[in-house]
């Protein structure tokens, strides 16, 4: 199965590019009818979890993609689900 993965270790301080990368990973996904994305927030203080969540529950955002999983085994990695 193909993925996409976005990890934000290098960009974790950074506001507007954690947006744009946040965007351009979902817009690619959608594009190239990818149906999973993995996102590396890292584990951390878990402040920049929240924050892409927050992000992907925009309702702009939430209507394109399936569902969030959170890794059981890694507590710093998302996956979002797509339905094509």
């Amino acid at each position: 199965m193909a993925k996409l993965k976005l990890n934000l270790h290098d960009i974790f301080n950074k506001n507007q590019k954690i947006e744009e990368a946040l965007h351009g990973i979902i817009k690619e996904a959608v594009t190239k009818k990818i149906p999973l994305v993995e996102i590396i927030p890292g584990k951390g203080t878990g402040q920049l979890k929240k924050r892409v969540i927050r992000f992907l529950e925009k309702k702009e955002v939430k209507t394109l993609y399936h569902r969030i999983d959170k890794d059981s085994k890694n507590h710093g990695r998302l996956f979002v689900r797509f339905k094509f």
